[in-house]
């Protein structure tokens, strides 16, 4: 896949539709709340193993400012060992089915096998988020095919049992942003339709605290994928060396790193406190139309409305996180 030109600061991809006829529109940044259906991710392990707290967690988020949620149902914390799919499943697939009868917000299941995506998806998720892009199980690119689920595709050096071990990278920005490509390369070929797949470049994932700066610091390169931009710093251990913090006193720093993405060009942040989030994004938002003008068009004097994708949807939707079709 050949990159693109680069993209203005301010960019809104094209609204992406989903399963049901919701749309995610990134007229704004949207907040993806993490809702973690395990006992040992690094943040809050344990504490909604129980389907029923992970529920009222859930709605929590939402109540508090979240568009979409993202539920898991294995840890991959550095260091974590894979768990199998029966097990993903009897976490998650509770949990999505009470959320989709509960709330309107579209849901996310955050997982690298296709049994349990596949599962999943029957119970009411309509995003996949797959921190291999697609990689580690073969058969996940043929169920999103046929599913016609959006999807998330994450870089990552490697697996979560070994990929911080000592991870090297001539150019980390040049280096991620050409394996998303070369993934969504992967994904037209298979006959996933790119315009419903969004890219994330991993933080935390087989980084350095310094690796992960730059790819904060260069994410309007990684915008010009042409893809909506997914970031996840919630609490990750990089703010922990830069704050000297706990995982459970990292909120502020998440906000922060949050927020710089979001002007920087991210168009979703996946945090573990939205309502700490919330009001950050938003001042973002505004800084990120500010660069790229208030009037609507980019810098350089050219249109910001992007070109219509191949389905024929409209290329910008009004202002909101999402919508009946």
């Amino acid at each position: 896949m050949t990159l693109p030109r680069s993209l203005p600061p301010g960019w809104a991809p094209p609204a992406i539709r989903l399963r049901g006829g919701r749309v995610l529109s990134f007229e704004r940044a949207l907040l993806m709340g993490v809702v973690n259906v395990t006992p040992d991710s690094f943040s809050d392990g344990g504490r909604y193993l129980d389907p029923e707290r992970a529920v009222a967690h859930g709605l929590r988020l939402v109540s508090e400012g979240a568009d979409l949620l993202d539920v898991g149902g294995e840890s991959t914390r550095p260091g974590s060992e894979p768990v199998d799919d029966a097990t993903q499943m009897a976490r998650v697939v509770p949990v999505l089915r009470a959320l989709a009868r509960a709330t309107e917000v579209p849901l996310s299941v955050d997982t690298t096998s296709a049994a349990v995506a596949e599962a999943a998806i029957e119970a009411g998720a309509t995003i996949v988020n797959d921190i291999s892009a697609f990689r580690f199980d073969p058969q996940m690119l043929p169920l999103l095919a046929r599913s016609e689920a959006a999807a998330i595709a994450m870089h990552t050096l490697g697996r979560p049992a070994t990929m911080q071990r000592d991870p090297r990278y001539d150019d980390v920005v040049a280096e991620v942003a050409a394996h998303l490509a070369e993934r969504l390369s992967a994904c037209a070929a298979a006959g996933v339709a790119v315009e419903r797949v969004l890219v994330d470049p991993g933080i935390g994932f087989g980084k350095t605290a310094e690796h992960n700066l730059q790819l904060i610091a260069g994410l309007e390169r990684l915008a010009s994928l042409g893809r909506p931009v997914v970031i996840g710093t919630s609490r990750k251990r990089f703010l922990g060396e830069l704050t000297g913090r706990g995982a459970d006193e990292r909120d502020a720093a998440t906000a922060a790193s949050s927020a710089i993405a979001v002007a920087l060009g991210a168009h979703v942040v996946r945090v573990h406190d939205v309502a700490g989030c919330r009001d950050a994004a938003r001042v973002a938002d505004a800084v990120a139309r500010a660069r790229g003008g208030l009037d609507g068009r980019w810098r350089d004097g050219h249109s910001s409305e992007p070109e219509a994708p191949a389905t024929g949807e409209s290329p910008r939707q009004p202002r909101r996180s999402f919508d009946e079709g």
